[in-house]
């Protein structure tokens, strides 16, 4: 009989576990495609426009397109720079090293100046956008990941599910984006940042895809899967994960590369549905 009573409370306690287990975050998931696929969201597919050279010795952690030109943030401790690139040929126009101490990551443009993050350090660069002097450094607490703007507010990301809301010229959190899917399970990994018609693109940490965010809500809008790309990269050579998304917006391109990988991809989405 006590035995009995004892298997009845373990079986109690298991049902229990398994009611009162939160939601796991969607990164933490074994395959997000999974996920997705049975979550039924909206996931897009791309088509691939042009192809031109990247450097694959450079660490991609922030890209942004400003009038003609790439500019890019790469990481590593010793190898961390900001660059002004070509486009099509891939050639270096202008470059500055960041000090062996620092790992590069997000960047963004605003008011003419470069917004340039790093990982651990908590600590970040402004610099003059035509002659890359560096005007001032400034401060945040914990991580610096991915960055964007809208063309008024800075948009932080640290690898969480939150999108921190930033006042440019003291660099002040002023609000914050909880981001999560249809059923309010948080999208964490938030890596490199891009705005586009309104909408903050993000890559996520690891994953060969792109989640589309209301800056308003913080609701997934929907997905856009990589995974076409890296069936065309090279085998030869190295190669980290995805990460780059750059946005022009008179041509409206789409720019997006990776961690070491030699080459640059211009994407058409197809498909743009929301959830």
């Amino acid at each position: 009989m006590q035995r009995n009573i004892g298997r009845m409370f373990l079986l109690l306690l298991i049902l229990l576990s398994s009611v009162l287990e939160p939601k796991l975050s969607i990164a933490q998931n074994l395959s997000i495609f999974h996920h997705l696929s049975t979550n039924r969201d909206s996931i897009s597919d791309i088509v691939i426009a042009s192809t031109f050279p990247h450097n694959p010795e450079s660490f991609t952690q922030g890209l942004v397109y400003h009038k003609g030109y790439l500019y890019e943030s790469t990481g590593l401790n010793g190898n961390s720079s900001l660059k002004k690139i070509e486009i099509e040929s891939g050639r270096v126009i202008k470059e500055i090293k960041l000090g062996e101490k620092y790992f590069g990551e997000g960047l963004a443009i605003l008011n003419n100046k470069i917004y340039q993050l790093t990982w651990k350090n908590q600590e970040g660069f402004i610099y003059d956008l035509n002659t890359f002097r560096e005007i001032r450094k400034f401060s945040y607490s914990g991580e610096g990941w991915g960055l964007t703007t809208d063309g008024k507010t800075l948009f932080m990301s640290d690898g969480s599910s939150t999108i921190f809301l930033i006042e440019p010229e003291l660099f002040k959190i002023v609000g914050k984006i909880e981001v999560h899917d249809k059923n309010k399970i948080p999208v964490t990994n938030l890596n490199e940042l891009e705005y586009i018609k309104g909408e903050i693109w993000a890559n996520i940490f690891t994953e060969a895809i792109i989640v589309r965010i209301s800056p308003q809500t913080g609701n997934v809008l929907g997905w856009i899967d990589l995974r076409r790309l890296y069936k065309i990269l090279p085998n030869q050579g190295r190669r980290d994960v995805l990460n780059g998304i750059a946005y022009d917006q008179e041509g409206d391109r789409i720019f997006i590369t990776g961690k070491h990988w030699p080459e640059l991809f211009e994407i058409k989405i197809q498909n743009l549905n929301q959830n």
